[in-house]
């Protein structure tokens, strides 16, 4: 008597957006960042200035989850060409700690606060509602991409390189 298992390989992406508000003195745009896991490992990165001066909170963290949104999806269909798993069913989960920014992703009303956002970052909507990503929410403090666009504590700073897999080399040596 044998037993026969089958080998099946799932593939999870899954992302965290953050925004830090006019966080450039000077020019008064906001910082934004992304991190994404495969299979709960930390595989991408980013930070960088927005390029448009943002009016809001949301609307910075809005700007953000569309970044974020955009790799998801290029990975997602980077991954799917390969062709080591048939494909990546799921939406893409973009982990998002701002409640309005994950409302105007969901709901494609005009919101009579965020009016004054470009249509060309509703693309977000577009991509919740093809089914590609989806918002969801994040605490603060769980928040990977937390530490890649605003100082946080030295006890979060090493929170959040934990949750990533990284070490400082004096632990390799």
């Amino acid at each position: 008597m044998s037993k026969t298992y089958e080998l099946s390989h799932q593939l999870i992406l899954e992302g965290y957006s953050d925004a830090s508000f006019q966080s450039d003195e000077d020019d008064a745009k906001s910082q934004s960042g992304f991190v994404f896991k495969l299979n709960g490992d930390v595989i991408a990165w980013k930070s960088s200035k927005q390029d448009t001066t943002a009016d809001s909170t949301t609307e910075a963290e809005y700007i953000a989850a569309l970044k974020a949104a955009k790799e998801a999806v290029w990975m997602k269909n980077s991954i799917q060409e390969l062709g080591v798993v048939p494909s990546i069913a799921e939406p893409v989960v973009i982990f998002c700690d701002n409640n309005g920014a994950i409302a105007q992703a969901k709901e494609p009303r005009s919101h009579h606060r965020s009016k004054h956002i470009l249509r060309c970052y509703h693309l977000l909507r577009e991509m919740v509602g093809r089914g590609d990503i989806r918002m969801d929410r994040v605490t603060s403090a769980e928040n990977m991409a937390d530490p890649l666009t605003k100082p946080v504590s030295q006890i979060a700073h090493a929170q959040h390189l934990g949750k990533m897999g990284l070490r400082n080399m004096s632990d390799w040596l």
